[in-house]
């Protein structure tokens, strides 16, 4: 699925929700920090490849943040801004957002893109688990 920065296109896509943003249970993930917080991290990592233009990216986020409170303790969930943070983004190929990337153990395992039902993503996560 590719993105639009059109506005026009976006009109009907409703804005993140601002609980997500301040969730306690999702890490920012930069090219900085992504070695200590993913790949050195032991277990299962979930990472959101987004962007603030991004409408499907807005539509998942609030799924996104429920994962990171459901999973809290057993999963690392993070988000990762494409915009700010090429690098990673390249290193992985990630080409269209939203891209979840899920990491075992720091290695990547496996990836799911566009917007998908919250169920989608639970699924993947309990299969790495």
């Amino acid at each position: 699925m590719i993105a639009t920065r059109d506005p026009a296109a976006m009109d009907n896509v409703s804005r993140r929700d601002p609980k997500v943003a301040d969730n306690a249970n999702l890490v920012t993930i930069t090219d900085d920090n992504f070695a200590d917080e993913i790949e050195a991290h032991a277990g299962l990592a979930m990472v959101d490849f987004w962007a603030e233009w991004c409408g499907p990216c807005r539509i998942i986020a609030p799924f996104v943040g429920e994962l990171a409170d459901e999973y809290a303790g057993r999963v690392r969930v993070g988000k990762l801004d494409v915009d700010t943070n090429m690098s990673t983004s390249m290193r992985f190929g990630v080409r269209s957002i939203p891209s979840i990337l899920f990491f075992r153990d720091g290695q990547h395992v496996d990836t799911i893109v566009g917007a998908v039902p919250k169920a989608q993503l639970e699924q993947k996560i309990t299969e790495h688990l």
